[in-house]
């Protein structure tokens, strides 16, 4: 139920946070990385079984990508929907207690432990109460900013890098083009969402505006990119520019295909270029 490739990214932005704090200055340490990257784990698997569980209606009627449609495991009859919600309970009961202890011991910063909550509580409450947000409009920007924002700081802080608004906006243009992926992972899915009363973006905007809203934050991203604000955002992040085909190719496609594919590609090809950008930072 956990797919593979959302897996990758979740692991691939996690790694850039990483880079990011070593190009900070902060030591990299293996075994902070690997501890952190395992509660990390455990809490995105809970957060995909609890979405699992609460799509199940959805995913039925919709058609599956590797980026949307749910897995299929559930609406397939391989495993009983109850089993998704009570595996989900307890991957996230064993890693918010195990990351507990590990602040207790030590091991993890009362920071990372936050972040790593705020990520917990953000991506359960996505799809299940009380607020089920992914269900009122609010899905979008909730994953966006958990996926794009709190998750690259959590590996940042894992490593001991201080905390510094120059830091989070550097993360900014990223999460951009992370909301602008939601958008269109969504609309593959906006007909079976309307019929059971998922109301996301693109069931509750018009086209017209879909199209509108994409080009506004992607827009953004890039002025933040070229103009930096007041030259705050570190050089590492001007490697967003690769991705400006890719970006203008998902615009000119949004709304008009279903597949999700080229929004997608820019935002994989925006991990691997920041990946790259920090790590060049790091032994420059």
């Amino acid at each position: 139920m956990a797919r593979p490739l959302i897996m990758v990214s979740v692991y691939l932005v996690y790694i850039m946070g990483t880079l990011a704090a070593r190009a900070a200055g902060a030591p990299f340490d293996m075994a902070r990385f690997l501890s952190g990257g395992l509660l990390l784990t455990l809490v995105v698997v809970a957060i995909h079984y609890a979405n699992e569980y609460a799509d199940y209606e959805t995913d039925a009627l919709t058609w599956r990508t590797p980026y949307s449609g749910g897995s299929g495991v559930l609406p397939g009859g391989r495993v009983p929907r109850s089993l998704a919600l009570r595996a989900a309970q307890i991957s996230l009961a064993t890693g918010m207690i195990a990351a507990l202890a590990a602040t207790i011991l030590g091991q993890l910063s009362l920071l990372a432990l936050v972040l790593l909550s705020i990520g917990a509580a953000g991506g359960w409450m996505y799809s299940l109460p009380p607020l089920r947000l992914a269900w009122h409009g609010w899905g979008e920007a909730d994953n966006a900013l958990l996926g794009g924002m709190v998750l690259p700081l959590y590996g940042y802080v894992v490593q001991g890098g201080r905390l510094e608004p120059r830091i989070a906006l550097a993360f900014l243009p990223f999460t951009l083009l992370a909301f602008n992926n939601l958008l269109a992972t969504t609309w593959a899915d906006r007909d079976a969402d309307r019929i059971v009363g998922k109301y996301t973006l693109a069931t509750r905007r018009t086209t017209r505006q879909l199209r509108r809203l994409y080009a506004l934050v992607a827009t953004g991203c890039f002025a933040l990119v070229l103009f930096g604000l007041g030259n705050r955002l570190p050089m590492a992040v001007q490697s967003t520019w690769l991705t400006l085909p890719l970006v203008f190719w998902g615009w000119r496609t949004y709304t008009r295909i279903d597949s999700p594919h080229p929004s997608v590609w820019a935002m994989v090809v925006a991990q691997l270029v920041q990946i790259a950008g920090w790590w060049l930072a790091g032994n420059g």
